[in-house]
């Protein structure tokens, strides 16, 4: 018995019949990007055994991220906040050991506050220009392209005048084991 393969996506072409690609709706892309990388974050939080929660109103900070864990030895959950940058402007694969992301410096000042009393992150992806090449699915799996990035940027100084570039570690991808590392570090007393 053959396994039934996924069925493409699609437009029908009136006059061959062809499929000429999916009808993508008209949702600016910055707007699909914010939705992909948030996409993204749900999914390394559910692996990673976090729960999220969005402030509301927004003031700076996207998302925050708990985790519960008796080891923890500040307390039984501890919590990060998280801001999310998208980009296609970066190449997908950087080469490097860094890559350079710029914010505005009203971001760079909350995020490099220091001290604090819950940790911040900045999470950055990195996304191919064209959304057909964002994700594939088959039956064993949901592959999202491309990848996300995170860095801690407390005590980073403003250096621009209204933006500042800063230094995203290629090393620092954000995935599940990472976002479980980091909360061992901020739920035994460290930093991110």
């Amino acid at each position: 018995m053959a396994l039934a393969q996924p069925e493409p996506g699609g437009v029908l072409d009136a006059d061959t019949g062809a499929r000429t690609g999916p009808l993508r709706g008209t949702l600016a892309t910055t707007a699909c990007m914010e939705t992909l990388q948030v996409g993204y974050l749900h999914a390394v939080a559910a692996a990673a055994g976090c729960s999220l929660s969005q402030p509301f109103p927004d003031n700076g900070i996207d998302w925050h991220v708990s985790h519960g864990a008796p080891e923890h030895a500040v307390d039984d959950e501890v919590t990060i906040k998280v801001q999310l940058k998208a980009t296609y402007q970066v190449p997908p694969r950087p080469a490097g050991p860094t890559f350079g992301f710029t914010l505005d410096n009203e971001h760079l000042v909350k995020l490099a506050r220091t001290p604090v009393a819950v940790h911040k992150i900045l999470v950055v992806m990195l996304v191919p220009r064209e959304r057909e090449q964002w994700l594939s699915a088959g039956h064993d799996r949901l592959d999202l392209r491309h990848c996300c990035y995170w860095t801690n940027l407390a005590g980073h100084p403003v250096t621009g005048r209204r933006r500042t570039t800063v230094r995203i570690p290629t090393a620092r991808i954000f995935d599940d084991r990472a976002l479980c590392e980091i909360m061992t570090r901020v739920g035994s007393g460290g930093t991110p």
